[in-house]
């Protein structure tokens, strides 16, 4: 074996397609620094899976790739090839020549291929290491790589003997043993756990599938003695039932006999009553006519009497006028207008002479100042003399003119006294005219009331049953949803993951559904059925026989699981059942199914027969025991057999079942909520229609409360109108009899004011006399002046006083002619008014006389009348009364037989309700009897009715078997009458029993039993986990034997070989190899000992350069010796040599040449000398290595250049 060729493409520096064809012997590889002599090693060592980037001189693994150069792209991938002649079979493989490639691309994926095939890493290791090549490469040893050995650890030393020695795949080996046996160990631990838990369940469970036994037996019994009690029940409620019917029928024929006396009661006073209605009107007619006659009568009498008083009193005469004459007036008003002119020409006289005084006034006083202060005390008595004289004199004319002006005041109050009275009395007309207005709309709203609160009582009435149909909605709509969620429940539980579900997604040809879809049970023997059908029940229906084969094959092929397929045009099995007991029917009869299907049920179910318990099962396996029996609970029995229990799931049939009576249910619920929605939308009418009526009586009440609140304001207005007319009026009077006071109080006042004017002007003549003789005594001049002064002052101040009395005067008779001329004209047309009431009151006594006779006529007819009216009447009211007495009399009768008619319609009801209370508890019975026992009602009287005796109980033929057994003599047990005492005893102790035993789980005989086998299983597969780790156990040490023997050979081999090399290399030198452990040959370490001549040194450490290259050359060629390899690659191993050790080194080349293959990368010529071939390598100017080659022993040789 030896390396034929090495192909490099885009391999670091090699950038084009270079082939390296190698020879046996030794192959020089030579060239300049850098020309990539060492990349050949690279190649090498990466083809034959170095992982270590490293390793190749690199920082990371893409670093192998061609990365470009000034003239050159670089490239996406780096290959290399490796070809070996493997004639000799050193490779186990069945070739001879074997190609190795590897493949690098620039995202970091690599590929491995031998001989054109992908391979794994691990293939190209196996395949090199039985070859003495393995991971750590001994056989390449490159540049500073001597060094490194001998400074290594001394296990990295045994490891290069390892991989000489082919230890690496035995290491492998045990280190997937060892793997194995870690993950063995968890499943082991796993394992024994598990054991351990079943283990520590068994005996529990063990203990409940005793007690789920033991309950078994007793439930039975109970379950007899309950049935025997509910038929006693059911056949005394029945008796109590045909009781009441009796009872109710001979009530119902008293109650015919009392209706048929009633009905010729009500037709005798229907008659009286019509004969009474026939008078009643008559009567009434004849009573209403003498009631309006003597009405009449009294309105005519009244008629009389108020005529002769109208006319009495309207021939009384009344006063034509109540005021002063108008003539009168009228002269009085001109002599008072006369009066006014002359004031009013006396004002402008006096106005003229007021003027003149206080001109002689302002003259007189510059004359008179010298003698003013002299003469000023008598000067101004005489002036206040006068003055007084004069205001006196205006007091007079003021109290005459208040006299005056107090006259026309009192003439128009009275007048706004008669029109104030008019103003009340009118508004008291109006008050009385609307008070009737009021008392009408009072009785039209009482009318309005009651309107509005029948309205309002009726829309209660709506709204509550609006609120009754709402809930029926929702309680409608929530049963819809709560029976739609049920079917979408049990829905999903009939879409089950098996076989048969498989088949029906990927449905073929002929498959028609489920057989439980497709057939019908009769209620209550959906149990029964499930367990008779067993897995059946949930099998597949098919058209046909060899659909049903072609669906097992489809589930085989596919792997989806396990079905049951029952296929249509089956034929019906030939064997009859025969004659059965009662109660006992084959099963076939309870289930329908289609005409296709007929035959398969039939054949599913030929030989089964459905009774109602175990009890019966047992009976009927006695005498047929090639039946199958299985009861309405679902136990089925066989000969020899019996399955059943409690918490079976439920079959596709029975699941179909419950769908179906849902889907019943949630139909008629759904009709229900119809109605009720349609009810409800009528009930919404009829509110709104309700809700109107209320408005709309509710409207008319506010508008007649808007009527009424104006009639109240105008009420209140018209009052307001009167109190305030006659407050008006009284406040008139009040001021007319004040004026009439002040007046006779200033005319009083006016003639004392006139008495004392005449005193005072009598007296002032007197007075100025001496008045001139006390001013003689001053002087002349003065005198004259003062006089003069005096005299001027006087004149003016009597013009003034003159002026202002002119002015109240004429003030004071100033409009008093238009009032007196007013008052004139009022008080004509009073008289004219008061002639014309007069000359009605005439014509009006005239006509009041004509009615009073006419009247009278009339009243002395009217009595003859009147008297005929009343003997009528009393006539009708006679016969009328002898009607209502025998139409009271028959009323009595009525009442008499309704009220025995009542009587017996109640008693008839209240047999009614007893009878249907009888027959609802017997419905209740028998619908408990059916879900609790699940058999028919006759079955159950004619087994378990109180005139079937109790047959021997389990207990008591087994102690009657036992006792057979044994030889005695004993009698077997006899059957026992029903005793209802003893029956609810045994209820009493079979509950006590169950009490007893506790909670049972009546899944435990089926867990125990499952429990029992997975502990056997499991039990089972633990051998056989902890002899598989047995096995690897083995394997490890045999491995680890083999490891041992071969590496103590190797070790052997290579310590006497050092011996030998070190001493041909270093002559008169010593070196040895050392064990670090020798008692443990598998981890031992290798420790190099070597000392040159001449030298007493052991450490490796001490040595110089060139002596360590040796020492370590000296053991790696001591392991090529040992376990010679078939190629060895060495860089530049003899660079740090001299000639002569150089010479020592190559003789060694020399030796190993003759077994193996050499490849030295060299600068030394001796080393060239003993080539067999080289190979030139050279970089070109762009960086792209270039490789020739020359055959030294034989022809030239020119490889592939680049």
């Amino acid at each position: 074996m030896h390396l034929k060729s090495l192909t490099l493409k885009g391999f670091k520096s090699f950038a084009s397609a270079t082939t390296l064809r190698l020879e046996p012997g030794i192959t020089c590889v030579v060239g300049p620094n850098g020309s990539g002599k060492s990349n050949v090693v690279d190649a090498l060592t990466w083809v034959m899976g170095e992982q270590g980037a490293k390793a190749l001189r690199g920082g990371k693994m893409q670093d192998v790739i061609f990365a470009g150069t000034a003239g050159r792209a670089p490239l996406g991938r780096a290959e290399v090839t490796l070809t070996i002649d493997n004639s000799d079979g050193a490779l186990p493989i069945d070739y001879s020549e074997v190609s190795i490639t590897r493949r690098m691309f620039r995202d970091g994926a690599g590929e491995y291929e031998i001989n054109g095939n992908s391979c794994r890493l691990m293939d190209v290791q196996e395949l090199l290491s039985d070859s003495g090549i393995g991971r750590e490469m001994h056989v390449i040893v490159g540049q500073g790589q001597l060094s490194a050995i001998l400074e290594s650890r001394p296990e990295d030393r045994r490891a290069f003997i390892e991989e000489a020695a082919g230890v690496l795949k035995h290491r492998k080996r045990k280190e997937k043993a060892v793997r194995k046996l870690d993950a063995m160990q968890a499943n082991l631990a796993r394992l024994t756990d598990l054991t351990t838990e079943l283990r520590r369940q068994l005996k529990p469970l063990g203990r409940q599938a005793e007690v789920a036994r033991r309950a078994a037996t007793v439930q039975s019994e109970l379950r007899d003695a309950r049935l025997r009690l509910a038929a006693d029940d059911l056949v005394a409620r029945r008796r109590e039932l045909e009781s009441q019917q009796s009872k109710e029928a001979f009530a119902r024929e008293q109650q015919i006999t009392v209706q048929a006396e009633l009905d010729a009661a009500n037709a005798a006073l229907a008659q009286q009553e019509f004969q009474l209605s026939r008078l009643t009107p008559g009567a009434e007619a004849a009573a209403q006519t003498w009631f309006q006659l003597s009405a009449l009568v009294e309105r005519v009498n009244a008629t009389i009497r108020i005529a002769r008083d109208r006319a009495r009193n309207l021939t009384i005469e009344q006063p034509t006028g109540t005021g002063r004459d108008p003539e009168q007036l009228e002269a009085e008003a001109d002599r008072v207008q006369a009066e006014e002119a002359e004031l009013l020409e006396a004002v402008e006289v006096a106005t003229a002479t007021l003027e003149a005084a206080r001109d002689q006034l302002l003259d007189r006083e510059q004359a008179a100042k010298a003698a003013e202060q002299a003469h000023l005390a008598a000067v101004r008595a005489i002036a206040d003399r006068r003055e007084g004289l004069a205001r006196l004199a205006g007091q007079v004319d003021t109290l005459r003119h208040r006299a005056q002006s107090a006259d026309g005041d009192i003439a128009r109050l009275s007048e706004a006294l008669a029109a104030a009275r008019q103003r009340g009395d009118a508004a008291e007309a109006e008050f009385e005219s609307v008070q009737t207005e009021l008392s009408e709309l009072d009785a039209g709203e009482e009318g309005l009331d009651a309107a509005y609160e029948h309205a309002a009582q009726a829309l209660e009435l709506a709204d509550a049953r609006v609120t009754e149909l709402r809930e029926g909605d929702r309680e409608a709509g929530k049963k819809v949803a709560s029976l739609t969620a049920r079917i979408e429940a049990l829905t999903m539980g009939l879409a089950r993951k098996d076989g048969g579900a498989w088949l029906l997604d990927n449905r073929a040809d002929g498959l028609q559904g489920r057989l439980s879809g497709m057939v019908r049970v009769h209620s209550g023997f959906e149990a029964a059925v499930a367990a008779a059908l067993g897995p059946l029940a949930d099998a597949i229906a098919a058209d046909a026989h060899p659909t049903a084969q072609a669906a097992v094959r489809a589930l085989k092929d596919a792997d989806g699981g396990r079905a049951a397929v029952v296929y249509g045009g089956a034929a019906q099995p030939r064997g009859e059942i025969g004659d059965l007991p009662a109660g006992v029917r084959p099963l076939a009869e309870v289930i329908d199914s289609p005409d296709p299907l007929r035959g398969a049920v039939a054949a599913l179910t030929a030989g089964t027969v459905v009774v109602d318990d175990l009890a019966q099962a047992a009976e009927i396996l006695s005498s047929r025991p090639e039946l199958r029996v299985v009861t309405r609970d679902g136990d089925l029995s066989g000969s020899g057999w019996v399955l059943g229990g409690s918490d079976r799931a439920p079959s596709q049939i029975e699941v179909q079942a419950d769908i179906d009576a849902a889907a019943a249910e949630l139909v008629s619920w759904q009709r229900q909520a119809e109605e009720v929605e349609a009810a409800l939308s009528g009930a919404l009418a009829e509110q709104n229609d309700r809700k109107q009526a209320v408005d709309q009586a509710l409207l008319a009440l506010h508008e007649s409360d808007q009527a009424l609140v104006a009639i109240y304001d105008r009420l209140g207005r018209l009052g307001a109108t009167a109190r305030s007319a006659h407050s008006e009026y009284e406040r008139l009077l009040t001021q007319r009899a004040e004026a009439e006071s002040a007046r006779d109080e200033n005319l009083t006042a006016l003639a004392e004011l006139e008495g004392r004017l005449r005193h005072a002007e009598s007296e002032q003549s007197d007075l100025d006399s001496d008045a001139d003789a006390g001013t003689d005594t001053a002087g002349q001049e003065r005198e004259e002046a003062a006089a003069a002064l005096a005299e001027a002052r006087a004149m003016e101040v009597e013009a003034r006083l003159s002026v202002r009395t002119a002015e109240e005067r004429a003030e004071s008779v100033r409009g008093k002619a238009d009032s007196l001329r007013r008052a004139a004209r009022a008080e004509r047309e009073t008289r004219a008014r008061a002639e014309r009431a007069q000359a009605a009151r005439r014509r009006a006594a005239e006509v009041a006389a004509v009615v009073a006779e006419s009247a009278e006529r009339i009243a002395a007819e009217l009595e003859t009348v009147v008297g005929e009216a009343a003997a009528r009447r009393d006539d009708l009211v006679r016969r009328r009364t002898e009607c209502a007495g025998q139409v009271d009399q028959i009323k009595e009768r009525v009442r008499a037989l309704s009220t025995q008619l009542t009587q017996l319609t109640d008693a008839v009801h209240r047999d009614e309700v007893a009878r249907a209370q009888s027959a609802l508890r017997i419905e209740q019975l028998e619908t408990t009897i059916a879900e609790q026992f699940g058999i028919a009602l006759d079955e159950l009287v004619a087994e378990y009715g109180p005139h079937v005796p109790m047959p021997p109980t389990a207990l008591e033929m087994q102690e009657y078997e036992q006792a057979r057994e044994r030889g005695d003599q004993v009698s077997p047990p006899q059957e026992m009458p029903y005793d209802r005492a003893t029956q609810e005893r045994r209820v009493k102790r079979a509950e006590k029993d169950l009490a007893t035993l506790g909670k049972v789980n009546p899944l435990a005989l089926e867990e125990f039993a499952a429990l029992e086998e997975r502990y056997n299983f499991l039990s089972t597969q633990l051998e056989d986990v902890k002899k598989a780790r047995q096995d690897l156990l083995d394997v490890v040490a045999e491995v680890d034997a083999r490891i041992l023997q071969v590496f103590t050979e190797a070790y052997e081999d290579v310590e006497r070989e050092f011996v030998q090399v070190f001493g041909r290399l270093f002559p008169g030198g010593e070196g040895r190899l050392l064990l670090t452990d020798p008692s443990d040959m598998l981890t031992t370490g290798i420790e190099v000992e070597a000392r040159p001549p001449g030298k007493k040194v052991k450490r490796l450490s001490l040595l110089s350069g060139g002596e360590k290259s040796l020492a370590a050359v000296a053991f790696l060629v001591s392991i090529f010796r040992a376990r010679p390899s078939p190629f060895y690659v060495m860089d530049e191993v003899e660079a740090a040599l001299d000639d002569t050790n150089l010479r020592r080194l190559i003789g060694l080349f020399e030796q190993l040449r003759e077994k193996s293959q050499l490849i030295v990368i060299t600068h030394q010529k001796p080393t060239m000398e003993i080539a067999d071939a080289l190979y030139g390598v050279s970089m070109r100017g762009d960086g792209i290595t270039q490789v020739i080659s020359q055959r030294l022993r034989g022809e030239n040789l020119v490889g592939a250049t680049t």
